[in-house]
């Protein structure tokens, strides 16, 4: 394989441990209501419009900007192993498109190995995205994806 067709040239990856089992992120992942909490940066708020989850189903979610405008990220799920694995397309308008997500979930006794990466058309579409911000949008919605989680947990 070619260095330019390696998907690993073309990836953006966060890996993380979180503190809760294995349903309780895969419930966050997979659950509207759960979902429109931590979907986006902090300070941002998250609208579901659509979440038909199964594979070729659609997803869309909304999130309001300070100016009036609308972010929209949607997209189609292409792989679904239930608590293992969610691989989806993915716009995120005006910002990024046509990427692919593949969302892995690791059980580890009470806690989680969460590994998400995205997968850009080219290595210099990648290092754009990463100029952009991938790892602080990413990292502050996943902060409050583990905040939503730690609340989960607790509430069991």
């Amino acid at each position: 394989m070619s260095s330019v067709n390696n998907p690993g040239n073309r990836t953006l990856s966060i890996k993380k441990i979180l503190k809760a089992p294995v349903q309780t992120i895969w419930d966050i992942w997979t659950e509207p209501g759960h979902i429109a909490q931590w979907w986006a940066p902090k300070g941002m708020k998250t609208e579901v419009l659509e979440h038909d989850f199964r594979v070729g189903g659609r997803w869309r979610y909304s999130m309001p900007m300070p100016d009036g405008s609308e972010f929209v990220s949607e997209g189609t799920y292409i792989e679904i192993e239930p608590l293992k694995k969610i691989v989806t397309t993915a716009d995120f308008r005006p910002m990024t498109e046509n990427v692919e997500l593949h969302i892995l979930f690791e059980a580890n006794g009470d806690e989680t190995i969460f590994t998400f990466s995205t997968i850009h058309a080219t290595e210099e579409y990648k290092m754009k995205q990463e100029k952009m911000g991938f790892y602080n949008g990413w990292g502050s919605a996943f902060e409050r994806m583990e905040v939503l989680a730690t609340s989960l947990k607790k509430g069991e």
